[in-house]
């Protein structure tokens, strides 16, 4: 069971609820379900409930709502959240591990001391839980990664990373949706968009949804980008 979270005020109009800062998928649910419940009231004066990895931030209008009213609805929220976590959606995404799209795999595999195989392996055969979208619209954070795959953030991060590159750092791998600067390890990238902003809704991976990695050689990977075959979901 999680523990009781840390309440706290970011200034006048701020909120923030945190849990242990743990890559946790039971913290996470736990987060999640307290954002539902806090949002589901539609007390007037909330403008904004946003909940990361391990904690929450309550965004408020002072002017129409009361410190004890939020207090009031923080607390009741905070003992009736559930750490089970719900099963989302499961995506397998397709994923081409090879050069040139496998920018940085044989110094992860160099680092981790494996071949590069091995790392192809390890990534590709956990499901992976989606802990928070964000950074850029549509990237998901996931975990937990394997740990033999564990590595801090490059020492210097990368001016460009290609739109649909995978990549890995610490105990997380995430999914670079558009054209970014970035530090993370690239092994890999999905054919797959992962945000449009005309579509309802823009993003195709929400909290609590599951991801598989398939790994596809860079044939398959030039006909999913060409449309000429069909993607996992």
């Amino acid at each position: 069971m999680a523990s009781v979270p840390r309440v706290s005020r970011l200034g006048e109009e701020t909120w923030l609820v945190e849990y242990e800062p743990e890559l946790d998928i039971a913290i996470n649910a736990r987060v999640h379900h307290l954002a539902r419940a806090i949002a589901g009231v539609g007390l007037t004066g909330v403008r904004d409930v946003v909940p990361g990895m391990a904690s929450l931030a309550v965004h408020v209008d002072g002017d129409r709502v009361d410190d004890r009213d939020i207090a009031a609805l923080l607390d009741r929220a905070i003992a009736t959240a559930s750490d089970d976590a719900s099963e989302g959606a499961l995506h397998e995404l397709p994923v081409c591990y090879e050069p040139p799209f496998a920018l940085d795999i044989e110094d992860v595999a160099r680092r981790c001391e494996c071949a590069v195989s091995d790392v192809i392996e390890r990534h590709s055969t956990c499901e992976y839980h989606v802990f928070m979208v964000g950074f850029l619209p549509g990237f998901p954070y996931l975990g937990v990664l394997d740990s033999r795959l564990s590595l801090p953030r490059r020492d210097v991060p990368r001016q460009a990373v290609p739109r649909g590159s995978v990549a890995i750092a610490g105990a997380q791998t995430g999914i670079y949706p558009s054209d970014s600067p970035g530090g993370w390890h690239v092994i890999g990238r999905t054919p797959v968009p992962l945000f449009d902003a005309t579509a309802t809704p823009p993003g195709l991976l929400s909290p609590g949804d599951r991801v598989r990695f398939v790994p596809v050689p860079a044939s398959r990977f030039e006909s999913l980008v060409a449309g000429t075959a069909e993607a996992p979901r």
